[in-house]
């Protein structure tokens, strides 16, 4: 789980860092955020092949090849001296931490037994759910206080570390070497290609949409008509593949197809709210970078205790029951969100996040037990893979989404406020006598004054309408956690038999 977490870590730790970045390597901000793109890029592509590659080299010496290569390239992150340098080596830290994920999940899932798989996606949990969350946070107490590149050098201890555990306790099981006998060790090029362009495609386009006024921009266009085409392309290919890169065929099983389409959507609001949340705190409320990593952090704390006590409680109560419950606790702390304004404190961001990262907890242990509980062995490699690939693909999604819904919401919120006033509105013309009198006593007399209450009046208004956007995005989030409850339904129960345990 070490390697797990500082790889999750690394998807939103820059984040922060990036005026840092660019500063100090002479770029823009908008070339700087390359830095985020790149890994995301070569990380999604090697998500869904971990189980083929893990077949192909052997899972133990695929895990302890990607741990170390992750660790140096984490090293020469660092010590990057351009913005190039840095990218590329971005590149190949996402390409080497994409198996991370879906391997540490394998590992834990065929180490235990089915009764105490609850337990081992709990651990698993910490890393995939309260990495992101205090990820920004750290990232900035590093920043503030030292420098944007021991956001990287710190991977360094932790990845030797790995290194050696890894090395004295992971075994690979015998199934995995009998797949590779039945390959033959033929590589699927066209497949990779396919896989390459749609997913590479389609996370330039997820990241850089907004940027580009989406599909008002040419080259966007064509980008998603490129994924669109080879990602069809990919899902045809396989599926008529007797050794295919990735199985598609495991979406067969109704628990891991609906597990997969839910995960998703607890992805798309995961990630969406990690961001919209920072950014409502420092354009709104005026909170630097490390107190609203502050006010967010404590939905870790939330998801910890969650985990702990669900891993417990799997086996002895439905599996079910708990990701309803944990969807409409989620629902409604976005609705708690889409109730606020300009005059709270941190206290009312810091309770629901709490609540929040506990409904994620509910959500996140069971619902992979569910998933995953019904696969055979042989499958689980290739199922995490995928399960872990449509998570981030949800994340990317969801900030894409909802970050244009806020832009665009804020527009059209400003539109209907500014319609709805009128200089001849009695309380506008309350307002500016209260300004008149007490505005110059304060600030020192000035002939320019009163045009200056209508620019203040009017920073007013846009501060409202973004509120009025953002409050409008917290709510369609709570739209969607509260309509998967009815996903729940379709789970079938998953088979208490004891089978024999993967060595570990």
């Amino acid at each position: 789980m070490l390697a797990t977490f500082m790889e999750v870590l690394d998807t939103s730790v820059a984040n922060v860092a990036l005026p840092h970045i660019a500063g100090s390597l002479a770029a823009s901000t908008d070339e700087a955020t390359w830095v985020l793109t790149s890994y995301l890029v070569s990380n999604a592509i090697v998500l869904p092949m971990t189980g083929w590659c893990s077949s192909h080299f052997g899972r133990k010496r695929f895990l302890m090849v990607c741990v170390a290569l992750f660790t140096l390239a984490s090293a020469l992150c660092g010590a990057s001296p351009s913005l190039p340098f840095l990218i590329t080596a971005r590149i190949f830290q996402g390409a080497a931490g994409g198996a991370l994920q879906p391997l540490a999940q394998a590992i834990l899932l065929e180490s235990f037994p089915p009764a105490k798989r609850g337990v081992a996606m709990a651990v698993y949990g910490l890393g995939v759910v309260v990495a992101p969350i205090i990820g920004p946070t750290l990232g900035g107490w590093i920043t503030d206080n030292y420098s944007w590149r021991w956001i990287f050098y710190i991977n360094l201890p932790i990845g030797v570390m790995a290194l050696m555990m890894c090395q004295a306790n992971i075994v690979d099981p015998q199934y995995l070497k009998a797949a590779k006998e039945r390959s033959g060790g033929k590589v699927d090029y066209i497949g990779f290609a396919f896989l390459a362009i749609w997913l590479a495609t389609l996370q330039i386009v997820l990241d850089k949409g907004q940027q580009d006024d989406w599909f008002e921009a040419t080259w966007i266009c064509w980008f998603a008509g490129i994924s669109a085409v080879c990602m069809v392309a990919f899902i045809i290919w396989e599926l008529r593949q007797e050794h295919p890169l990735v199985d598609l065929r495991v979406f067969k099983n109704r628990n891991f197809a609906m597990g997969t389409i839910m995960m998703t959507c607890v992805g798309a609001v995961l990630y969406a709210t990690i961001t919209l949340q920072p950014l409502f705190l420092q354009s709104l409320m005026g909170y630097t970078a490390l107190h609203s990593g502050m006010a967010l952090s404590p939905r870790g704390i939330g998801a910890i205790i969650s985990m702990m006590v669900v891993g417990r409680l799997i086996g002895k109560v439905d599996s079910r029951l708990m990701i309803g419950v944990g969807f409409i606790i989620l629902a409604w702390t976005s609705d708690v969100f889409a109730g606020i304004n300009l005059q709270i404190g941190m206290g009312d961001i810091v309770w629901p996040n709490i609540v929040m990262g506990m409904a994620m907890g509910l959500i996140f242990v069971p619902m992979t037990t569910m998933a995953m509980g019904n696969l055979p062995n042989e499958q689980v490699g290739n199922a995490s893979g995928l399960f872990n690939l449509m998570r981030n693909l949800g994340g990317s999604v969801g900030i894409s989404v909802l970050t244009t819904m806020v832009a665009r919401d804020a527009q059209m919120h400003q539109a209907v406020l500014v319609a709805h006033g009128s200089l001849y509105d009695p309380q506008l013309q309350n307002y500016v006598q209260y300004m008149n009198l007490h505005l110059p006593a304060v600030m020192g007399p000035d002939y320019t004054w009163s045009q200056r209450y209508y620019d203040l009046i009017y920073q007013k208004l846009l501060a409202q309408a973004s509120l009025l956007s953002y409050l409008d995005n917290f709510r369609t989030m709570a739209i969607v956690s509260l309509s998967c409850v009815a996903g729940v339904f379709l789970f079938k129960r998953v088979r208490k038999a004891a089978g024999p345990v993967a060595g570990h």
